[in-house]
This record gives C-alpha cells, sequence and structure tokens, in this order.
C-alpha cells in the first residue's frame, strides 16, 4: 500500500508539471500584452525597466525556467500584472477559502441530498416517488444553475424576503447560492446512487438478509448503502477542486468575493500570472483530490486491494 500511493503520489507531481507548462505556454499565446498596455504612455526607459522587472524582456524558454524555479524553491507564483505589488499567493490566501466555504457547503447539500434521494428512488422503483425523483434530477441536469440562482433569487428574496439577495457577510447569505450550485451535483449523484442501490438490492445476500428478516432500515445502512456509494465518492473528489473555478457565474449573481469572479477577471485582464497561479492551484486541488479518492477506495470497499504492481483489483 505504501509503495502505491508513492507511486500516485509521484504520477500527480508529474501531472501537476504537465499541467503548468500546458497553462504557461497557452496563456502567452493570448494576444496582446498587458505591459504594453499599461506602460504605453511611459518614457521608454521607465518601460523598459516594468519588462525587465516581470522578466518579459526575456526569451519565452527563460521565463519558463525562471518561472518554475520560482515556484519550486520558494513556492513563488509571482506578482499580479494588473495590480503591482500583489502577490498571486496573497490573492489566493484571500479569496479561495470564501469559494472553498461556498463549496463545501454545496458539495454537502448535494451529496446528502443525493444519496437520501437516490435510496428512496431505488426502493420504490416504478412508483411515484421514483418518478419524482428521476424528474428532480431530469430538471438539475437540463437546466444550468444560473437559471435556478435567478428564480431562487426572485421568489424567495423578492417575493417572499426570507434570504438576503446578494453580499457575504453571514450564513443566510451563503444558502440561495449553495443551493443553487448544489442542485445539479444532486442530480447526478441521485442517479448514480438510485442505479447502483438497484444493482446491490438484486444481489443474493441482500435476498438472504430479507429472508431472515433483516429491518429495511438496518439493511440499508449495513449493506446498501456501504456497497453503493463508490461512484458518489469518484464524483466527488473533482467536484472539489471544480468547485474554487467552476462557480463564477454564481459569484458573480451573488456578488461573491470568491476565487471564480476573480479568475474570470485576471483572463479578461490577461493577466498572466494570476492566471497561471489559479490554474496551477486549481489543478493541484484536482489531481490532489483524484488521489485521496483512489486511497479511499482500499479504505471504503475491502474488495479492492491493491495489487504488488501498484494497480488495483477485485481480488
Amino acid at each position: 500500500m505504501g509503495k502505491y500511493i508513492l507511486k500516485r503520489i509521484l504520477y500527480a507531481v508529474i501531472a501537476l508539471f504537465v499541467v503548468s507548462t500546458i497553462a504557461f505556454f497557452a496563456v502567452r499565446m493570448i494576444p496582446g500584452n498587458p505591459i504594453e498596455a499599461m506602460t504605453e504612455k511611459l518614457p521608454d526607459e521607465i518601460r523598459q525597466q516594468v519588462f525587465e522587472q516581470y522578466g518579459f524582456d526575456k526569451p519565452i524558454m527563460e521565463q519558463y525556467k525562471l518561472f518554475f524555479k520560482e515556484l519550486f524553491t520558494e513556492g513563488d507564483l509571482g506578482e499580479s500584472l494588473k495590480y503591482r505589488g500583489r502577490k498571486v499567493t496573497d490573492t489566493i490566501a484571500s479569496y479561495a477559502p470564501v469559494s472553498g466555504l461556498l463549496g463545501a457547503e454545496a458539495i454537502a447539500i448535494g451529496v446528502i441530498s443525493g444519496i437520501i434521494l437516490g435510496i428512496v428512488a431505488a426502493l420504490n422503483r416504478g412508483k411515484w416517488l421514483d418518478y419524482l425523483v428521476m424528474f428532480i434530477a431530469v430538471v438539475g441536469i437540463a437546466v444550468p444553475n444560473f437559471v435556478l440562482a435567478s428564480c431562487f433569487q426572485y421568489f424567495l428574496t423578492i417575493r417572499f424576503h426570507l434570504f438576503p439577495t446578494t453580499g457575504w457577510e453571514g450564513f443566510s447569505y451563503t444558502v440561495l447560492p449553495a443551493l443553487a450550485l448544489s442542485f445539479n451535483s444532486t442530480a447526478k449523484y441521485a442517479r448514480y446512487m438510485r442505479a447502483n442501490c438497484l444493482d446491490v438490492l438484486n444481489q443474493d445476500y441482500i435476498i438472504t438478509a430479507k429472508s431472515k428478516g433483516m429491518s429495511k432500515f438496518r439493511l440499508i445502512r449495513k449493506h446498501v448503502l456501504k456497497n453503493s456509494i463508490l461512484p458518489i465518492i469518484t464524483l466527488l473528489g473533482p467536484q472539489i477542486a471544480l468547485m474554487f473555478g467552476g462557480a463564477f457565474v454564481i459569484e458573480r449573481i451573488f456578488a461573491i468575493p470568491g476565487l471564480g469572479s476573480y479568475f474570470v477577471s485576471s483572463v479578461t485582464d490577461r493577466d498572466y500570472t494570476m492566471v497561471m497561479g489559479q490554474t496551477i492551484f486549481i489543478a493541484a486541488l484536482y489531481i490532489l483530490s483524484v488521489l485521496i479518492v483512489d486511497i479511499l477506495y482500499g479504505f471504503i470497499d475491502p474488495r479492492i486491494r491493491v495489487s504488488q504492481r501498484g494497480g488495483r483489483d477485485g481480488n
């Protein structure tokens, strides 16, 4: 198990390096140069100093080597081109916790409600409860979260005044954006959970447990839930990272000072270092979450074992 974990960590580092390299050259391909736009009215000597400060006077391969040298030796992601004097790491440290809190709340709502709805649908297959859950799942997948966010704002804030419309000043401000973000994941979790529960409920050991008079609650807790939850964990890992960069529309609608909206503005401003830093941060979270999920498989399902070659098998 230890060798397998070390090998997965090595793969994760390599994947992060590859993603960072692609991101570095991709942002350099964006038309225009933000430094030229910032310094076009300045004297040539000052312009040259600014270019030297950010390293844009060097060939691109030298910029590439310098960037990764600072990243791996000092943990420095550079300085924003748009907001001079502001470190990328400081920006991430300031805005990521907001997106993280919102994402954690949305994920918790999505996972809990999705699991419950999936189990309810499976236990009532072909009945009205099953059809209702599947209808909710279809709506959750088909309707964009920004449409749901607008509906929540209109009905729950303007019409009934239950929650604040925009801002980030307390728990009540997180409820509507978290609900809007969680609806799609609730739908996905419910569908996967329903399908897996139906498969587990048809297994021989479930039929045997039923014949012995095991209660429905104990059957679900002891057998169905444990053997149906693996796909949920598979979806959960990548979603943790995607919440940081994929919630920018919701953050804009509710005026939430998160990392997602800041990422979009960085792309619009052609703030190379800010885009690079946030891309590496989100990629690192994604790779780390996949790594954790991979390791958790062996603890959640005893049928999964790590082979001597470092892979998983079902023996």
